[in-house]
């Protein structure tokens, strides 16, 4: 164990040892529990400031994680000191793998501490999601402030994701999964974009045109995404969508990519479910209406919007990525998605 490891898992001193005068009337115990990922991208830069923001915050209890299988151990020491709120410092990966932990490791009983997420990662769609955004240490010393008080006007209920594949018992939980030609974009953009070293919106707009002109040429070529894969994608109640998409989304976030908002129609299930079809037009059609903030208010063709209970997907050499880890659809193998029991969040802006 590192020396750095030793001194964010040591439990804070007890009201004799605290420094603060509201501790000498009350035990003193930390306000927030700070849970980060020194190995995410947007930790690199940022983590020796938060470091040193940390130290100066006794409320402020700090713990870190050099792989993803450590997270269960930092929720067992996080839970010890009862925190008003946990907030995870890390990509949406990071947020999957403790929103995972939290729902089957039930280290916090029935009532989990509001979770709050630090803009810390590449694409930050929870964290955008949730309102936060620019500066992680501006994040977080926002969140140390509210957590002196009332958060109740803070809080947002989100519903999850479970999504389960060959009868696993374990579920993995997560808000925003996508499948189809968008997984096959977004292992695209990760595995020879981001090497580049360019910033992320520089790098979001050349997959973006590599997308496109593969659509629109019908260009293939080793430095282009791939074709997306055919598969079905059955919702449970009007039968399955069968063919290749370019986009296959399935959320409980109320944001895109793109920062587009989607609009529901009333009713329906708790998940929202995405699928345009792989056509030039379709796919137009669904970026202008995002970017207008228009998508889901009037039908599209090649566009299919709905909310589902339950949705299974499934087809040969498919890959779905739910907030940055890769499953594979297989046919006969089906993964199945369902929603999870919702958790509390603590909302930045409105």
């Amino acid at each position: 164990m590192s020396k750095t490891q030793a001194m964010v898992k040591q439990a804070p001193a007890m009201p004799d040892a605290c420094a603060m005068p509201a501790c000498r009337t009350v035990q003193c115990r930390p306000r927030v529990a700070l849970l980060s990922n020194p190995r995410s991208t947007g930790n690199i830069a940022q983590l020796s400031r938060i470091r040193s923001y940390c130290a100066d915050h006794p409320d402020l209890f700090h713990y870190e994680v050099e792989h993803v299988d450590q997270i269960g151990d930092a929720l067992r020491s996080i839970a010890r000191v009862r925190p008003k709120v946990l907030v995870i410092n890390g990509g949406d990966g990071t947020v999957q793998a403790t929103l995972t932990e939290i729902h089957n490791g039930g280290h916090f009983g029935d009532v989990p501490p509001p979770i709050a997420v630090l803009p810390s990662g590449k694409t930050n769609l929870i964290a955008l999601d949730l309102g936060a955004h620019g500066d992680p240490i501006s994040a977080l010393e926002r969140l140390v402030a509210l957590a002196q008080g009332d958060l109740a006007e803070h809080l947002v209920a989100r519903e999850l994701i479970a999504l389960r594949k060959d009868g696993s018992e374990r579920p993995v939980i997560g808000m925003f999964l996508g499948g189809a030609g968008l997984a096959d974009t977004m292992l695209y953009c990760r595995d020879k974009i981001y090497p580049l070293g360019l910033p992320n919106g520089v790098s979001h707009v050349i997959t973006a045109i590599a997308v496109l002109a593969r659509l629109t040429l019908g260009v293939k070529a080793s430095f282009l995404p791939p074709r997306a894969a055919s598969l079905q994608v059955s919702t449970g109640r009007d039968g399955s969508l069968t063919g290749r998409f370019s986009l296959l989304a399935v959320t409980t976030l109320d944001k895109l990519l793109l920062n587009g908002q989607l609009q529901m129609a009333s009713g329906g299930g708790r998940l929202k479910l995405l699928a345009v079809e792989e056509r030039p037009a379709s796919v137009i059609r669904t970026v202008v209406a995002i970017l207008l903030g228009k998508l889901g208010r009037k039908p599209l063709d090649g566009v299919h919007l709905e909310g589902a209970d339950e949705i299974s997907i499934e087809g040969e050499r498919s890959n779905v990525i739910l907030d940055g880890e890769m499953f594979s659809a297989e046919t006969g193998k089906p993964i199945r998605l369902r929603p999870a029991h919702p958790l509390s969040f603590v909302r930045l802006a409105a």
